[in-house]
């Protein structure tokens, strides 16, 4: 309990500085972080800012990125590499505010069953409303709409992925859990929860069939996963990562034997599954000593050439 108290309050800590240097754009222009208050359906009350660079073109792809507990949109745009991407490679990105308190303060919500159905509203169905505004107003790209986040935002990027196939392309989840990893509220909350507490282990099949039964009859094409996760995070233990990589390995009918292991840069492990056709459909990231604290410098422009969408 001591150590995830102290791991919590030195997270605080370090997105209350990141806010404190944010300040609200004073109009909604192109190249500035812009609050949208009209974006239509918002079962989950989440609030919207969207940034569109002055080189997006026509048809740009759409990024959305979500914070961790405690935090804002404005917050994760100042505390991550986003933003400049953005100015390189002309995407809109969408930064939702989670506004459901819990005991770790705002979070997303993946633990609802609302949250665990297609179309059963919630944050998931906020946040696709949020997408629907970017495609009308800025022309924004339908096939090529991707979720990215840290923590609870990287949480709600694998929620994302299994409830709205239909919407995103790929994802790539920081320091997240598997899809229904947390059974309600009440199991949310570290100190109580099975999920974070490190015993939770289910098979692969039972992983998978958790996702493919969150839009019952879906048969369309899943979006592609890459998952990262630091190998001494206090919060989230690194076993997750493993049983998230059970879970989307299983959804694409693949082996849990990686196709290729490499090191793109020191402390990076990469492990990469493959279809039969030679595209990387999950990619695991397990970064050596790192903490709760993904994404860091180089890991959001490994995100966006996953994507890809940086040209590359």
């Amino acid at each position: 309990m001591t150590r995830i108290r102290a791991a919590l309050a030195a997270i605080a800590s370090g997105l209350l500085i990141t806010l404190a240097g944010i300040a609200a754009p004073a109009s909604a222009t192109a190249a500035q972080l812009v609050e949208v208050t009209d974006f239509g359906d918002n079962p989950g009350n989440l609030r919207m800012h969207i940034y569109v660079p002055d080189s997006a073109p026509a048809s740009p792809a759409i990024v959305v990125a979500m914070h961790g507990c405690g935090g804002s949109g404005p917050g994760f745009a100042g505390s991550s590499e986003f933003i400049s991407l953005a100015d390189q490679h002309g995407f809109v990105v969408i930064y939702p505010t989670a506004t459901k308190q819990t005991a770790m303060g705002n979070c997303f919500d993946v633990w609802s069953p609302e949250s665990k159905t297609h179309g059963g509203g919630s944050d998931p169905a906020s946040i696709v409303s949020m997408v629907g505004y970017a495609e009308r107003q800025y022309g924004g790209d339908p096939a090529r709409v991707f979720a990215t986040g840290s923590s609870s935002g990287g949480m709600e990027t694998q929620a994302l992925l299994a409830v709205y196939p239909d919407v995103f392309k790929a994802g790539a989840s920081f320091m997240g859990v598997p899809f229904t990893c947390f059974a309600n509220e009440a199991d949310f909350p570290p100190w109580t929860s099975q999920c974070v507490s490190g015993n939770l282990d289910r098979s692969p099949q039972q992983w998978g069939d958790a996702v493919r039964a969150a839009y019952p009859g879906y048969t369309g094409d899943r979006p592609r996963v890459q998952l990262w996760h630091g190998t001494a995070d206090p919060l989230v233990p690194y076993q997750l990562h493993g049983e998230a990589v059970d879970q989307w390995t299983n959804v694409f009918g693949l082996s849990r034997t990686p196709t290729s292991t490499d090191q793109p840069q020191p402390g990076w492990t990469r492990d990469r599954f493959a279809d039969s056709g030679g595209t990387v459909r999950v990619e695991a990231i397990g970064v050596q000593g790192a903490g709760h604290s993904l994404p860091m410098s180089g890991m959001a422009r490994a995100a966006v050439s996953f994507f890809g969408i940086d040209g590359t």
